[in-house]
């Protein structure tokens, strides 16, 4: 059987930690605070979604399943037989106005990815 030898740094490292002395703390620098962040652009066949208000959204969709309001966002979750979509409203960034959509995600109802414009045309047909 053979043993290898420790390598230098190693050493250096097991007696620093047994030497029982802390170093000492130092401030942290500031962190930098992120601009506006940008949003990827969603596909464009979404179009008849975006900028849509909540009562647009629900004499579209129907009733919501989920609606959940924090801080400036609102969602609106709505269900149906093949797929959930969530619809994500902002008010404008500048002056005063109604809330509206700015991002759309969808899925199967058991979690699996799908198109997002294939669940706004199945929500809509259900209508």
């Amino acid at each position: 059987m053979r043993i290898a030898k420790p390598s230098a740094p190693f050493v250096a490292l097991l007696l620093a930690a047994c030497s029982g002395t802390v170093p000492s703390a130092r401030p942290a620098g500031p962190l930098p605070v992120p601009g506006r962040v940008p949003v990827p652009d969603q596909p464009a066949n979404l179009a008849p979604v975006r900028g849509l208000s909540a009562p647009q959204l629900i004499a579209r969709f129907g009733q919501p399943r989920l609606d959940v309001s924090e801080g400036k966002g609102h969602k609106l979750q709505f269900v149906g037989p093949i797929c959930v979509l969530d619809a994500y409203l902002y008010p404008p960034e500048r002056g005063n106005g109604a809330a509206t959509v700015t991002w759309v995600d969808a899925r199967q109802r058991d979690g699996s990815p799908l198109d997002q414009a294939s669940c706004v045309a199945a929500l809509t047909k259900r209508k």
